[in-house]
């Protein structure tokens, strides 16, 4: 299982999330960085664990108020390796301008689709992930995208934004029932990461990735707890 540390940003800076309300996410305060300069928090991520990947969510651009920086991107690719962005896609052209960065993927996200057209364009890209998106009050996204694993491209993420930031423990059981709809695919867990106990049971239950960011900057994840996990 692959843990891929999660950069969160807005206005340029890192900020903290907390069960997807993004309107009250804050600059991050962390002992692994001295400052909130996306590229600091890289590197502090990266004294705590080797990480080979990291998941970076635009906020302007999923919010719709800018479109991704392509050139910060390019910067941040330099820092971590290989990058998946989640920038708010809604259409091809954007999703192709950030595939022509090497070792970036892009993350299709239902919660900004208006239909199944663009997952249905990009299934068979190996370097496109799609996030299943769900709130506090469910899913959040197309229909047809949810109820269609064959739409679905090889690796997919179960996004639990309600439980962003929480600590409370993964929807292991979302999670399960997502997964066995779609034996083959690859499945990434995101949203509640408490502890080393939380990732050993997602291993246990065969996901491919997790994505955490507070339980690192908090340390209730260590470096011991990392170095069982790719």
């Amino acid at each position: 299982m692959q843990v891929i540390p999660v950069i969160d940003l807005k206005g340029g800076q890192v900020v903290r999330a907390q069960g997807g309300r993004r309107d009250s996410y804050r600059r991050i305060v962390t002992p692994l960085s001295a400052s909130a300069d996306p590229s600091e928090v890289m590197r502090g991520l990266k004294r705590l664990h080797p990480f080979r990947t990291f998941y970076v969510a635009d906020l302007d651009a999923i919010e719709g108020r800018a479109e991704v920086d392509l050139e910060r991107l390019e910067r941040l690719r330099a820092e971590a390796g290989e990058i998946w962005i989640d920038a708010g896609f809604r259409d091809e052209p954007a999703v192709r301008r950030v595939l022509e960065i090497g070792n970036v993927r892009a993350v299709i996200g239902t919660e900004s689709q208006a239909d199944s057209a663009l997952i249905r364009g990009f299934r068979h890209n190996p370097r496109v992930i799609l996030s299943l998106d769900f709130f506090a009050d469910g899913y959040c996204g197309p229909e047809e995208i949810v109820v269609d694993p064959a739409l679905w491209p090889r690796d997919v993420i179960v996004m639990t934004l309600a439980k962003v930031g929480s600590g409370q423990g993964p929807d292991f059981e979302r999670l399960a029932s997502i997964m066995a709809r779609a034996p083959g695919r690859r499945f990434i867990a995101a949203g509640g990461v408490r502890d080393g106990g939380h990732l050993c049971k997602l291993a246990d239950m065969g996901v491919a990735g997790v994505l955490v960011a507070s339980a690192l900057h908090d340390g209730t994840v260590t470096a011991e707890d990392l170095s069982r996990y790719a």
